[in-house]
């Protein structure tokens, strides 16, 4: 089997047409790194090219599916990075240039020819959220949870999956809000395909892979063309090349800037206790003198 430093895949031990992909850093709560968006076209390019394989099942080890981008470390640690640039004035096309490159990486899950299906158990949030609905399908356990807390400052959905999954209102919701909704309210919202309780996730998610396993390769490849299409003609394309360029002003605005400073000054924890607990975030020129002061007792403490 190949071998990748963020997940792995092979095929499953009782039905060999299923691929297994396994999100594989359960000690950060399969945080995605630098390399988890290569791993994941690698991979689906290793099941594409095994005609054994119909379908592939995307899952996480460990509590959960996956926690989003490892952001103790791009949120609270000090480095320059193409998408947290600080040393120098932000290029906005080197940061587009490497978020684009993730958000296709994710979409190879999407464009796969071979179906995939994300089996959700913990929580899919943040950028986790984003590799579970490039999925054509989503089977959740109850009590996980999805969502996009980055929305209330710090981060756009690049994929921009949201509306093309939930329709217009509810996407609005989510991103509005930022809150997060339970696999069983992800079913009753029809973004979920199936919600089950957690002890049925694997028989569950197994029973549907099995079931689609058993159509030819190319009845599946057709029909999941002619799905696209439609999500293609709608503008999908377009609209995630809005979004992460958005992703990124939201990273290097007074808003996002505050919000990085008062991580590496707090924690990230105690940021995300801010973010997500719903109180006013600082905008404008109070978000710059909130920042000015935090830089400076930074300064200091060195």
């Amino acid at each position: 089997m190949p071998d990748y430093s963020s997940l792995r895949i092979d095929k499953d031990t009782q039905n060999p047409r299923v691929a297994r992909l396994l999100l594989n850093r359960p000690d950060r709560y399969n945080a995605i790194s630098d390399d988890t968006p290569r791993d994941i076209r690698a991979a689906v390019d290793w099941a594409n090219a095994d005609d054994e394989v119909h379908v592939i099942l995307v899952e996480g080890a460990g509590k959960g599916f996956c926690g989003g981008y490892d952001l103790q470390q791009f949120g609270e640690g000090v480095l320059e990075h193409p998408c947290q640039q600080e040393s120098t004035p932000w290029d906005p096309m080197v940061d587009y240039a490497y978020m684009k490159r993730n958000t296709e990486d994710f979409m190879t899950l999407w464009k796969s020819p071979k179906p995939t299906i994300a089996k959700v158990h913990g929580a899919a949030v943040a950028g986790g959220s984003d590799i579970a609905l490039c999925c054509d399908m989503l089977v959740m356990a109850d009590d996980a949870y999805i969502g996009y807390m980055p929305t209330r400052v710090w981060g756009c959905p690049t994929t921009a999956m949201w509306t093309y999954r939930l329709g217009p209102m509810r996407a609005k919701q989510m991103m509005f809000t930022g809150d997060t909704i339970t696999g069983k309210q992800a079913a009753d919202w029809g973004l979920a395909n199936l919600s089950v309780p957690a002890i049925e996730l694997e028989s569950a998610a197994m029973k549907l892979a099995t079931r689609i396993a058993g159509v030819p390769h190319s009845h599946l490849a057709m029909h999941k063309m002619v799905v696209n299409q439609v999500m293609l003609t709608m503008g999908l394309e377009q609209t995630q090349q809005m979004a992460t360029v958005f992703d990124g002003i939201t990273r290097h605005n007074p808003e996002g800037m505050w919000f990085r400073r008062y991580a590496q000054d707090q924690g990230f924890k105690a940021a995300v206790q801010w973010r997500d607990g719903g109180q006013p975030i600082p905008e404008g020129e109070d978000a710059r003198h909130l920042i000015r002061d935090l830089e400076a007792k930074a300064a200091f403490q060195r």
